[in-house]
């Protein structure tokens, strides 16, 4: 029997495309021009100025706070319960994933929320797994997705309802044979848009010590401690005459920063921070870009699609838009309104205010705020044409349309545009390149990465880390060790092992390098990319001293604990991997790869053949397709005289996995040795 040593990646899928890929410049971003050099005098863009929360802001701003906690921001993230959930549950039928061959359903068990995954073979259940919803993401304006907590570590589940349809199905990105099933993990880049900043367990990609309910004033105002001292300690601000730097009021900051705000989050896409941020360092009243650069890809005939949370994209694509951002460049600055005089999302909408409970008026009066008889002129529509939709300007010009990203749902396009007739836009899908959208003159370093994560997180083909490579300098012992990082990481995903080595042997004191303790954990993965590679070329001491690093600077991870411990145990020192191993399982008891070995060693080192079963039973009831606990449990069947059961173990197992070559060797050998349930 061996040891389990495969790696679990656990990815985001958006868009699959093959194509080729070329780099272009931005497209259709303008970066405004600062016109407001006091904003570096807000309080909130200190690193010392605390997060005070929404409870307090509540006891000053009542009326805001009662309005503001029924919008999509305020109901964005809560724990499970009947109130905040908006699924069905009469009468519907369980999701099944053809794929995988396994369904769901949901079911409340008093005041929990379950979701039950089970296989069918014939009419019996052959599987069956239940797991507590902990929270609730999503407003329920268009979904309810769910989250498990264990231990602090959070993963989504894998069922979502989609309130517009009434239908429950796949989430995102599960669908189409990407069922990550409940191990996709929610790291900060997840939680830092769907919620408000949480307590992050440095050292783990997904561990939190707590968690919000719900994004608060704090994420659009910045943190608030001075504003609250100031006023407590009666300092107070006519805000009709001057700025208020205790706290950012959105409204009057310039343009670009506003949008920004809002961009923080309504900009989904391929999101790169920069050299040592995280998603917790931007604050209102900053430039995005000084925290992260985010890309997307461009397509010529696919102008009209766009993803769930591409608002502010959109928005920067109108004619609009463009022309307001002219406008505001010749006229004089409103020293306590800069962006007055151009278009930005707050334009149409109140933060503060449900668009469910704002009437279409709010947003038509945006529009005739302009178009009006003595400028740029009315709508050129017919009149019966416009008494059909009300003469409301948004019905036509940001008409509701699927999300290419997220299935089941209908939203605005952000992009303000003459209605296209439906043949003008068949076209065909021709990929141009990526732009930045909140930077055109991203660094090469940056582009590299973005490119690096088209491949690891949105499925794009190879070619991606042909793009990657030329913008990664490599020339020289300073190239090297400016961008070994990403040098290594290219070369790992090539599965050029050697390169690596190479890559990691020309850094000067290497070790010394990796000692970052981040929200990334980015010198963990470099050193576990190094060990993995000293391991697939036989250098097992390497090997562990790298992984150990990894371990060591992320100790919350299963997968560099199940490597470092596998390492060990490779090398002789069962003990030390068991101990790896069983502290790995304590904190996070659902990792079926570090079941497996248990029981493997329990097995090799105890001869215990009971707590060998329970381990890889367990594996096993986490993921009955796990192919290292299958030959684990088959092999301890052989070794107890039961060949039937290891037959059919393995048998059942290849009904799910037929191109499993490995297990189907050791099914062979099994098979050959008995005729009739004696051997030969």
């Amino acid at each position: 029997m061996e040891l389990q040593f495969k790696k679990h990646f656990s990815k985001l899928v958006v868009l699959a495309f093959s194509m080729s890929f070329v780099l272009v410049t931005n497209l259709h971003c303008k970066t405004e021009k600062n016109n407001s050099a006091t904003e570096q005098q807000y309080a909130g863009l200190k690193q010392e100025t605390k997060y005070v929360g929404m409870e307090t802001c509540k006891g000053c701003h009542q009326d805001i706070y009662e309005t503001f906690i029924k919008t999509g921001m305020g109901k964005s993230f809560d724990h499970a319960s009947v109130t905040k959930s908006s699924g069905n549950y009469d009468n519907h039928q369980p999701v099944y994933d053809k794929f995988h061959d396994f369904y769901y359903y949901p079911f409340w068990e008093k005041d929990s929320l379950i979701i039950m995954e089970f296989r069918l073979e014939g009419r019996d259940t052959i599987h069956k797994r239940i797991e507590t919803v902990s929270y609730i993401v999503g407003s329920g304006q268009h979904t309810n997705s769910h989250i498990s907590n264990t231990g602090g570590f959070l993963h989504q589940m894998p069922l979502t309802f989609y309130t517009q349809k009434g239908k429950w199905d796949l989430p995102p990105g599960f669908e189409n044979g990407g069922n990550s099933r409940f191990n996709r993990i929610i790291g900060l880049e997840c939680m830092s848009c769907h919620n408000s900043y949480p307590k992050f367990t440095p050292g783990s990609e997904n561990k939190y010590e707590f968690v919000a309910n719900g994004i608060n004033c704090e994420r659009c105002h910045g943190p608030g401690e001075a504003h609250v001292n100031e006023k407590r300690a009666g300092k107070l601000v006519d805000i009709r005459k001057e700025i208020d730097y205790s706290i950012v009021n959105p409204a009057k900051l310039s343009a670009d920063k506003q949008m920004d705000v809002c961009q923080r989050c309504h900009i989904q896409g391929n999101a790169v921070l920069n050299e040592g941020k995280t998603f917790f360092d931007f604050r209102p009243g900053m430039k995005l870009s000084d925290v992260m650069h985010v890309f997307m890809p461009v397509y010529e005939g696919a102008e009209q699609e766009h993803i769930m949370a591409s608002h502010a994209e959109r928005l920067k694509l109108s004619k609009c838009y463009t022309e307001s951002v002219k406008r505001m460049e010749k006229t004089a600055e409103n020293a306590l309104f800069p962006s007055k005089n151009s278009i930005t999302c707050i334009t149409c909408h109140d933060p503060h205010v449900s668009v469910k409970q704002t009437e279409n008026a709010v947003f038509n009066q945006a529009c005739n705020s302009c178009h009006t008889n003595n400028h740029n002129g009315l709508c050129t529509a017919h009149p019966e044409q416009l008494k059909l939709k009300n003469n409301n300007c948004v019905s036509c010009h940001m008409p509701g349309s699927g999300a290419t990203d997220i299935p089941h749902v209908s939203v605005h396009d952000h992009k303000i545009q003459i209605p296209i007739d439906s043949e003008q836009t068949e076209k065909i899908r021709k990929f141009v390149g990526i732009t930045c959208i909140n930077e055109p003159n991203a660094p090469d370093k940056v582009k590299a990465q973005a490119f690096i994560n088209y491949f690891e997180k949105f499925n794009f083909g190879k070619e991606v880390l042909d793009s990657a490579k030329k913008y990664l300098r490599s020339g020289t012992t300073k190239d090297i060790t400016d961008n070994f990082h990403e040098l290594i990481h290219v070369s790992f995903l090539e599965k050029n092992y050697r390169q690596v080595l190479q890559t990691a042997e020309k850094v000067t004191d290497l070790n010394s390098k990796l000692v970052h303790h981040a929200g990334s954990n980015r010198d963990a993965w470099t050193a576990y990319r190094i060990g993995e590679s000293y391991r697939e070329t036989g250098v097992l001491d390497k090997a562990t001293t790298f992984l150990k690093i990894a371990f060591d600077l992320a100790p919350y991870s299963p997968d560099f604990a199940n490597k470092y411990g596998s390492a060990l145990v490779a090398g002789g020192n069962l003990a030390g991997g068991r101990a790896v191993f069983e502290k790995q399982i304590a904190q996070y008891p659902k990792y079926p790869a570090t079941l497996s070995n248990l029981g493997y060693l329990y097995l090799v080192m105890d001869n215990d053949s009971i707590a060998a079963a329970k381990m890889y039973n367990r594996a096993l009831a986490l993921d009955p397709d796990y192919a290292q606990a299958i030959m684990n449990k088959a092999g301890l069947f052989m070794l107890q005289g039961k060949e039937k059961e290891a037959q059919l173990l393995l048998k059942r197992y290849l009904k799910q996995k037929p191109d499993d070559a490995t297990v189907t060797e050791m099914l062979r050998q099994i098979m050959s040795t008995t005729s009739n349930g004696k051997k030969k």
